[in-house]
């Protein structure tokens, strides 16, 4: 698939996604949407690639639905995602919070505004980094809807009730120092530090084992809201059981017994 609006590299075992529409500081569209989860995809079947890693090219992440090509267009008549009344814009081929949380790691370089829903795209996301540039908002109050993407669940897992309930009823902004302070943001980095930081990280992350990085994300998925501890630790012991039989636990066990002598 060539690509409009993003594009796609590998920078050693990272997957690195840009969206790139800087003149419209990456506002998104329904295409861009398509083109995301094709890169997605396209990473996740990459034997070689173990995290992913996603920017916006310029000055901006990602500045919300771009105005004219989805809201106006909508307005006039034409559904920019195809027949999205079940998808809430989304293309009908992209369940994009199933799909964020059955990919490998992802990680967000927010390095400049990150709003509407350049923000709730990356609320699934395993870590969010972010530029002192940064900015986050949950502008949907402004135009006249509501969040989407099952950004009124994770949001307050991220910053609690009151504090999601009062980004989403004022639809103010949040700097990048404001959004690590109340742990929207999970890393607060310079400018000029935001890529090498997230490029560290998701290497580091994507060092370890591959199967059971993809276990510990479906556990803190499905475990996330679960009130029945008894079920929490049943998936657990079942996924633990399963790694007891994998080669990679015995790689690092052996490794570790070399090692210590």
């Amino acid at each position: 698939m060539s690509y409009e609006t993003i594009t796609y590299e590998r920078r050693d075992a990272v997957g690195l996604i840009t969206l790139n529409r800087p003149d419209r500081l990456n506002a998104w569209t329904p295409v861009m949407a398509s083109e995301q989860a094709d890169a997605i995809r396209t990473a996740n079947d990459d034997d070689d690639v173990g995290a992913i890693l996603m920017t916006g090219a310029g000055r901006g992440f990602c500045a919300g639905a771009d105005m004219r090509d989805t809201f106006k267009t909508r307005l006039d008549g034409t559904d920019p995602g195809g027949e999205s009344e079940d998808s809430g814009g989304m293309p009908p081929d992209v369940d994009w919070v199933a799909l964020i949380r059955e990919s490998k790691p992802l990680i967000a370089a927010v390095n400049g505004a990150a709003v509407g829903i350049g923000m709730t795209m990356i609320l699934p996301f395993d870590v969010i980094v972010a530029s002192e540039r940064a900015k986050f908002g949950m502008l949907f109050i402004k135009v006249g809807l509501v969040p989407e993407l099952a950004s009124t669940r994770l949001l307050p897992q991220r910053v609690g009730t009151g504090r999601a309930a009062e980004m989403c009823l004022t639809g103010r902004l949040y700097d990048g120092a404001e959004a690590y302070r109340i742990g929207l943001a999970d890393r607060l980095t310079s400018p000029d530090e935001l890529l090498d930081t997230a490029l560290q990280l998701a290497g580091e992350i994507a060092a370890n084992p591959r199967p059971q990085l993809q276990m510990i994300k479906a556990l803190l998925t499905q475990n996330a809201v679960e009130a029945d501890l008894r079920l929490v630790q049943e998936r657990e012991h079942e996924l633990i059981r399963e790694c007891w039989r994998s080669p990679e636990h015995r790689r690092a066990v052996d490794a570790f017994l070399a090692k210590s002598g």
